[in-house]
């Protein structure tokens, strides 16, 4: 997986956000395409590009010049209930909930709490390695992710490891605005599930049945409809800033109904054989409906609503 992440790191053309609709769209289709492949694997390149682009955004040009050819970054957000991350004194304590990546990076952002906001600190994980808890992850899919609980216990950290200043992380629109990441792997990962689903049927001679004719059309529809969205959303970055954010909502929502949707429709066409852990369809089911329950949905809902009534959003060819 490592080296996967790696070679995928170097075909990105600049860590640095995009500067314009072409750029943007350029990198959503690489996570698209990451995402139709492999959802684990989308999900740790889509936080190598979100922590490379923080980088590059708010870090100095020695942070940037010091990391190696082969790093692989990821973002560590989530506090361990309990026992959160935080500084004593210049001393890292406590942990992270839902660290993806974990046993894999070479390299982690994580937020701690501080005077103006959440600092974010860049640490070389191989000179603070985090004690590692893998009895965390116990789910039905995204195993592959290696998304555990880590923690450290005094760790030294310098002042070159802090990244930007504290409230750099949430500053908008680039905290809300990158869920277009990852709903651009999500989106992937439904056309992966209409591939798959179609693959079984043709190989299984049912691709004629007009009930799976049907349903694969229903899948078409549901994997156009993410993939729209998330390009819809892209080309009106540039656009109207006040649409900005609200597109991004747009986007997560639309691809969390189709996602959701062409998971019964994919485990209506194939039946109990989608469900054996060693049919192709198998893991890609599980690890989407997963990687769907990102947090916030009814939150997402809301933005839109409010945007159309405010006639920001507006339905258009």
């Amino acid at each position: 997986m490592r080296q996967r992440l790696v070679s995928l790191g170097r075909q990105l053309d600049a860590p640095a956000d995009p500067c314009d609709a072409v750029a943007m769209l350029r990198l959503l289709r690489t996570l698209y395409a990451v995402g139709r492949d492999d959802l684990p694997l989308g999900r740790l390149f889509e936080g190598h590009v979100d922590a490379m682009q923080i980088v590059s955004r708010y870090g100095s040009a020695q942070q940037e010049a010091a990391l190696p050819e082969n790093a692989v970054l990821g973002v560590w957000n989530a506090d361990l209930p309990g026992d959160p991350l935080r500084l004593d004194g210049d001393r890292l304590i406590g942990g992270k909930s839902f660290a993806s990546g974990a046993g894999i990076l070479s390299h982690a952002l994580v937020s701690v709490d501080a005077d103006g906001g959440r600092q974010l600190l860049l640490l070389d994980l191989t000179h603070t390695p985090p004690a590692i808890d893998r009895s965390f992850w116990r789910v039905v899919g995204m195993q592959r992710s290696e998304t555990h609980q880590v923690r450290w216990a005094g760790a030294a950290i310098g002042a070159d490891e802090r990244v930007g200043q504290p409230g750099d992380y949430v500053r908008e629109p680039w905290f809300s605005g990158g869920a277009l990441r990852f709903a651009a792997v999500q989106a992937g990962g439904i056309a992966g599930l209409v591939d798959a689903t179609r693959d079984h049927l043709v190989a299984t001679g049912r691709a004629d049945d007009p009930h799976q004719a049907g349903r694969l059309a229903r899948l078409h529809a549901l994997g156009m409809t993410a993939a729209d969205a998330v390009r819809r959303a892209a080309e009106g970055w540039f656009g109207d800033q006040a649409a900005r954010l609200p597109l991004v909502s747009a986007a997560r929502v639309a691809v969390y109904a189709a996602g959701g949707e062409a998971v019964l429709v994919a485990q209506e066409a194939v039946g109990v054989s989608a469900l054996f852990v060693d049919h192709p369809l198998a893991a890609k089911l599980t690890d989407l409906s997963v990687y769907l329950r990102q947090p916030g949905p009814d939150a997402q809902r809301m933005r839109v609503g409010a945007a159309v009534a405010a006639g920001v959003l507006d339905v258009r060819l």
